[in-house]
């Protein structure tokens, strides 16, 4: 008799076998179509079990009948520990990125999870399914605790401390589940805004930061762009913001290239082997650069150059970790994506005390001096009292504002 099998591809298989025939001998014969082990393979006749040991004949199996065929291995793909981390992660994340369905529920409700799946770091993917199933069991936890408090003494005081603690949280978790449906976005990792440069001719990937003061650039980077011979060390000091920094100099002009044409570029330089180099305000300024985040792009000069902003896939694993740049950053820069108040940085040996017959902080030269560094983009206040501090040296000054 003839028997049809289906896989679980969705692939008909028509076998000639005798009514006698055992279901092993069966699944010998599908190892020989399929490739699948007889180990692997599960077969279903009427919504059951076939056993190895039985025959078709006592399963009531007749000519024409469809038999289906599961993949043991795909079931036990998606087994999960008692920790909620996956028995085989990268199984597990094959067979999540084949069910497309799956997929697109899991983008709607869960992005993070979803980018862990289409990522390529395994440990990512266990450690968001450990806090997954963390959170499955604090949400047990929280309904029988509800479930407790609907029968406890309504004239008890502590019961209606925690019956009015289960109200606030519950006003919190319906919160967290409008945040999910209607903004899943702000649970996804953010990655930060990144850009092609040309550094002295050197290609890099630029991280744009507009909540940095100064634009950065590591010593390790300086050198290969060769542009050490350039530093001025009269600028050294230490940066001080989350942790600290040795500010070795600053290089005060070279060239830098984005998109097809040249800018003129200021470097703070950092004893920094954590970062390469950071585009900051400064410099985001004094182009008239443009964050055009609708159409994803870095817009310099007022529009007359544009360049994407990188994709993840595009960005370097050594430059990837966003917040250990923002934590870089944050030692010359203030702002909401520097996270710190700010830094300090002082060039060394500066007398500020010294007198001469005729002041340096006031007259004609001193407000040439002073339109010269609000031009940069400071505020005239904080330009007055720079030049006051280095007794009207307006290349110190500049260098006290940038750093």
């Amino acid at each position: 008799m003839k028997i049809t099998v289906m896989t679980t591809d969705e692939q008909f298989i028509t076998l000639d076998v005798d009514p006698d025939e055992t279901v092993e001998n069966v699944k010998a014969l599908l190892e020989v179509e399929t490739s699948i082990s007889l180990q692997q393979q599960q077969l279903l006749f009427n919504g059951k079990e076939m056993r190895n040991s039985e025959r078709l004949s006592s399963l009531q199996v007749r000519d024409g009948d469809m038999v289906m065929m599961a993949s043991v291995a795909a079931s036990n793909d998606l087994r999960l520990n008692p920790d909620g981390s996956a028995v085989n992660p990268r199984a597990f994340q094959q067979q999540i990125r084949r069910d497309s369905q799956l997929m697109a529920q899991l983008l709607q409700n869960d992005p993070a999870l979803s980018q862990a799946v289409v990522g390529d770091n395994l440990d990512d993917l266990q450690n968001i399914l450990r806090e997954r199933h963390q959170q499955r069991l604090e949400l047990r936890r929280k309904q029988e605790e509800e479930i407790a408090l609907m029968y406890a003494d309504p004239f008890d005081v502590e019961s209606q401390k925690k019956i009015e603690a289960a109200i606030r949280q519950k006003g919190i978790d319906e919160n967290w589940e409008a945040a999910l449906e209607y903004n899943p976005e702000a649970f996804a990792r953010v990655v930060m805004l990144y850009v092609d440069m040309e550094v002295n001719g050197v290609p890099l990937k630029a991280f744009v930061d507009s909540g940095a003061q100064s634009t950065i650039i590591s010593k390790s980077c300086a050198e290969r762009c060769g542009l050490l011979r350039l530093l001025d060390q009269r600028y050294k000091g230490v940066a001080v913001g989350v942790g600290q920094s040795e500010i070795i100099g600053r290089i005060h002009v070279a060239p830098i290239k984005i998109g097809h044409s040249f800018y003129p570029c200021s470097f703070t330089v950092l004893d920094a082997p954590n970062m390469e180099f950071l585009f900051g305000l400064d410099m985001l300024r004094k182009h008239q650069c443009i964050i055009d985040l609708k159409e994803n792009v870095l817009r310099v000069g007022g529009g007359e150059a544009s360049v994407p902003f990188l994709q993840e896939k595009d960005i370097p694993s050594h430059v990837r970790d966003e917040e250990r740049l923002s934590k870089q950053a944050s030692l010359l820069g203030q702002g909401p994506s520097s996270g710190t108040s700010g830094a300090q940085g002082k060039t060394p040996g500066t007398n500020t005390s010294g007198t001469s017959s005729s002041d340096p902080t006031q007259g004609a030269d001193f407000e040439a001096k002073v339109q010269k560094l609000v031009e940069l983009g400071f505020d005239r206040n904080s330009v007055i009292q720079a030049l006051k501090l280095f007794n009207g040296n307006e290349d110190q000054a500049a260098g006290f504002l940038f750093g």
